[in-house]
C-alpha cells in the first residue's frame, strides 16, 4: 500500500466520483471555538464515501475476472458502493448484509441491482457466508476496509482535503475522520503524508466501539467486546485491519470516542446550520469537533461527514430530541 496507488486510483476515478466540496458555518466555528471546515461525503455516489473505495476495486479488476461479478460484506455502506459500482459496470453483485442494518440501506443496495444476502451480527458469521457465496457462484471478494485499493480509493478524500485546505491558505490542521476498520483513515492520512504533511488524521469512533482508539494505546490490535448494539452502525467493525493498523499507527494521532448522544446532536445542528443530512456514524467526527474541542490543537479543523444514508425514524429522533 503507497501513495502511488492513491494517484491511481484518482485516475480511475475521475468523471466517475463527486468531488465534494467544503463547507463551514460560523455557527459550527462558535460551537467548536476553532474555524471548522466540513467534507461531505455524504453527498457522494450512494450516500456514502464508500463508493470511492469500491469503484477503484472493481475497476482494478481483470476484465475476466469482474466480469463473473462481485460480492460485498458489509452494514450497508460498502455494499451500496460496491452494487453501484458492478451497476455501471454492467455485472452481477451480491452483498452480505447484517439484518439489522437501516432499511434504507437494505432497500437501496437493492435498487442498486444487488442480491441482498441477511445474516445475524451476534449469532452467524458474515466471514463463512460471504465465503460460502464467493465459492459457489464464482464471485470477487472486494473487502470493505482490509484491501489496498479499497484503501487507495478512499485515500483520494485525502488528496481532496490537501488541495482545498491550501485555497485556503491552511498548513497545518487536525482531520477527524468517522472511522470502523480504518479504510477511509489509513487512505487519508497516506494522502496527506504525501501531500499536506502537517495535518493529522484523527479517528473517531462511538462509546464501546473504541476498537481502534484502544489499539493505538496499546500498540496492538484489540477487539470490541460486542459486535451489534449501536446506532453508529457504519463505523461498527470488530478490529481494526491488519492492512490498516500499521498506517495508522505510524501516520494518526490519538482516537476520540464520543457518544451516540454526540452523534444525534451533531446530526442535528448539521441540518439546522449546514442543510446536510448525516448518519449517526457519519456524524462521529463532527461531533468530535464540536463537543471534544480539548482534544483538538490549532484554531482550524477537517471534519470527514462520511455518510448520510440514515432512516427516517432515526434522523427524526435526532431533530425532536436534539435539534
Amino acid at each position: 500500500m503507497n501513495f502511488d496507488m492513491i494517484l491511481a486510483a484518482n485516475r480511475r476515478l475521475a468523471g466517475k466520483r463527486r468531488r465534494t466540496q467544503i463547507l463551514n458555518s460560523p455557527f459550527l466555528d462558535e460551537i467548536a471555538g476553532r474555524r471548522v471546515f466540513i467534507k461531505p461525503e455524504c453527498l457522494q455516489h450512494t450516500g456514502s464515501f464508500k463508493f470511492r473505495g469500491a469503484y477503484n476495486a472493481v475497476a482494478a479488476l481483470p476484465e475476466t475476472l469482474r466480469n463473473r461479478g462481485v460480492l460485498a460484506i458489509s452494514s450497508g455502506n460498502h455494499g451500496q458502493g460496491v452494487a453501484y459500482a458492478a451497476k455501471l459496470f454492467g455485472i452481477k453483485s451480491v452483498v452480505v448484509m447484517p439484518s439489522d442494518a437501516p432499511n434504507l440501506k437494505v432497500e437501496n443496495t437493492r435498487a442498486f441491482g444487488a442480491k441482498v444476502v441477511l445474516y445475524d451480527r451476534a449469532t452467524e458469521s458474515r466471514e463463512e457466508i460471504g465465503a460460502a457465496l464467493a465459492a459457489k457462484h464464482d464471485l470477487t471478494l472486494i473487502k470493505p476496509f482490509d484491501e489496498p485499493l479499497v484503501i487507495a480509493g478512499q485515500g483520494t478524500i485525502g488528496l481532496e482535503i490537501a488541495e482545498q485546505a491550501a485555497l485556503r491558505k491552511i498548513d497545518e490542521a487536525d482531520v477527524l475522520i468517522p472511522c470502523g476498520g480504518g479504510g477511509l483513515t489509513s487512505g487519508v492520512a497516506l494522502a496527506l503524508e504525501a501531500k499536506a504533511p502537517n495535518f493529522r488524521v484523527r479517528p473517531v469512533e462511538p462509546e464501546n466501539f473504541d476498537d481502534v482508539t484502544r489499539s493505538l494505546q496499546s500498540g496492538e490490535i484489540l477487539r470490541n467486546e460486542a459486535s451489534a448494539g449501536s446506532i453508529c452502525d457504519a463505523i461498527i467493525t470488530p478490529q481494526p485491519g491488519d492492512l490498516t493498523f500499521p498506517i495508522l499507527q505510524r501516520l494518526s494521532g490519538d482516537g476520540i470516542v464520543v457518544s451516540e448522544a454526540d452523534c444525534l446532536c451533531a446530526m442535528a445542528t448539521a441540518f439546522t446550520r449546514l442543510k446536510i443530512v448525516i448518519e449517526p456514524g457519519g456524524a462521529a467526527a463532527l461531533a468530535a469537533a464540536l463537543y471534544h474541542g480539548d482534544a483538538l490543537d490549532g484554531d482550524a479543523v477537517f471534519v470527514v461527514a462520511s455518510g448520510g444514508n440514515v432512516d427516517a425514524e432515526t434522523f427524526q429522533q435526532a431533530l425532536l430530541d436534539w435539534g
